[in-house]
């Protein structure tokens, strides 16, 4: 089964009315969500930028991506998230963004990737790739130097040069330390790693980000990609017809979207369509809980 071969007939016909086929309840479709600390709202789906971005300057990839960030603000756009760790990509998202005279047009994201020493230059050089001098979201990447780096997003946010501070880690490391600081520290996102592979966050750090009032950014869905070359082998889910996903990629997302902790998720692609595919979760219906247990289940006994 293709991710691009979209499931018609029933799956199109429960899209459409917003209803499961079974009429079991579901969570009604939210394309925006709100971020508790400020209020402000972001679409659910967003986009990622590690590997797919890093073109350097070869000028059909650039324009490439550029095609692809276009789809992305036809679909309404949203949270582009980015880092000094993911070689040329800011510098690709700053060129497409020029291209398509943009830059106002998404909720821009980034990080900080160095000791708190030289985080100060590093942020300088992320706003000249992007072409930009005011963040709405910058991040501490993967929690380096986390208390001095924070001191100083908290400073920007104060001073009215930055919209949001968040912290991130992924590949479902160091929660524990993680799940301090979100207790602690008065961050306004927290961006992690969850699908339906690495659930750990459900344990601990999204009720506790749901408590604290803090917007979550879920990393890596797809695990770049390999949980839907896996996946694609297998049947999908009878529940997916009643979701209206016609592909693993969008029941992947589903259950993502469907975890109320859930602010926004970031899958990335260089392809239009899929950024078309993944926009399209959210016309449909999303997994209520009882919904999301029987996805888990079905996926550990493959």
């Amino acid at each position: 089964m293709d991710r691009r071969v979209v499931l018609q007939g029933v799956a199109s016909v429960a899209a459409a009315t917003m209803l499961p086929a079974s009429g079991r309840a579901a969570e009604a479709p939210a394309c925006r969500r709100r971020i508790p600390s400020t209020g402000a709202e972001i679409p659910a789906v967003g986009i990622g930028s590690w590997i797919t971005f890093n073109v350097g300057s070869d000028p059909v990839l650039l324009d490439r991506s550029t095609s692809v960030i276009a789809a992305f603000l036809e679909e309404g756009g949203g949270v582009i998230d980015s880092s000094p760790m993911y070689g040329s990509s800011q510098a690709t998202i700053g060129y497409a963004l020029a291209q398509l005279d943009a830059a106002a047009s998404v909720f821009s994201a980034d990080k900080i990737w160095t000791s708190a020493a030289d985080a100060s230059g590093q942020l300088a050089e992320t706003g000249a790739r992007w072409g930009t001098s005011r963040f709405d979201l910058l991040q501490v990447h993967n929690l380096i130097d986390w208390q001095a780096n924070l001191e100083l997003l908290f400073a920007l946010k104060e001073a009215g040069q930055l919209g949001h501070v968040g912290i991130t880690t992924s590949h479902g490391r160091r929660h524990d330390e993680l799940e301090r600081i979100l207790a602690s520290q008065p961050v306004d996102f927290v961006q992690l790693t969850y699908n339906l592979a690495d659930r750990e966050a459900e344990a601990r750090l999204l009720p506790l980000a749901r408590e604290k009032g803090i917007a979550v950014i879920v990393n890596r869905p797809f695990r770049r990609g390999s949980l839907i070359r896996d996946l694609d082998r297998e049947p999908l889910p009878a529940m997916a017809a009643e979701l209206g996903a016609g592909s693993w990629a969008q029941v992947l997302l589903k259950f993502i979207l469907g975890h109320p902790a859930t602010t926004c998720v970031i899958p990335a692609t260089t392809q239009v369509d899929h950024v078309r595919e993944n926009k399209g979760v959210v016309r449909g219906p999303l997994p209520n809980a009882a919904m999301r247990r029987e996805l888990a289940a079905y996926f550990d006994d493959l």
